[in-house]
């Protein structure tokens, strides 16, 4: 429903600059949301493919349990997965995009942790093996976080953008065409006003 406001001059030039406004808005918000959806594509790009690679890591790191525990027994395994130390930290930060706060995430790699164990070769394929399983996880939900914010933020990018195209800056049009309009039948009003007083005053 149109809004009905005064129909001043003071208004038009206010009702104008806002167009200017809302316009100015949504090519910025066009721009923002076609470089959320390149960032977007761009991540998606490989997502797949790292779901598949991580599936066959995770199975290749489990044959390399059952390789070892053929090779070294049980209980060498049990004993080195005893004296693991801690898990290894991993460095979190923040990249920005376009307003989005995209996670990095990095593992802080301790190398050598079981050394002091075991050198079998079997033991090590594990820890190699576990290790590259961890990276690919961190890195799968490293962009998998990052999809999830982007399509949030796309949608409610988009969200904006349709507000400002189909209602916003079409009713402040409508306003401005009312005001003009109001203004141009009180000009003619007073012109006509003034003409009949003209007349009178002549007579």
């Amino acid at each position: 429903m149109q809004q009905r406001v005064n129909p001043t001059r003071m208004n038009l030039i206010t009702t104008k600059r806002r167009i200017r406004t809302a316009n100015r808005g949504y090519s910025i918000l066009k721009k923002k949301r076609e470089a959320l959806v390149l960032e977007f594509m761009k991540l998606l790009k490989h997502s797949g493919n790292d779901r598949d690679y991580l599936n066959t890591l995770m199975q290749r790191s489990y044959k390399t349990v059952i390789v070892a525990s053929a090779y070294v027994g049980n209980f060498e395994l049990e004993e080195t997965a005893y004296h693991v130390k801690e898990t290894e930290s991993v460095s979190m930060s923040v990249r920005n995009i376009m307003g989005v706060k995209i996670p990095e995430a990095v593992r802080m790699k301790n190398k050598g942790h079981i050394d002091l164990i075991s050198s079998s070769i079997a033991v090590e394929d594990i820890n190699d093996s576990f290790g590259d399983l961890i990276d690919t996880v961190i890195d799968v939900a490293r962009k998998e976080q990052g999809l999830r914010r982007l399509v949030l933020e796309v949608e409610k990018t988009k969200r904006r953008v349709n507000a400002l195209d189909y209602i916003v800056i079409p009713n402040l049009k409508n306003q401005s065409k009312y005001i003009a309009m109001r203004l141009e039948e009180i000009d003619r009003d007073m012109f006509s006003a003034l003409k009949h007083v003209k007349k009178k005053l002549g007579k």
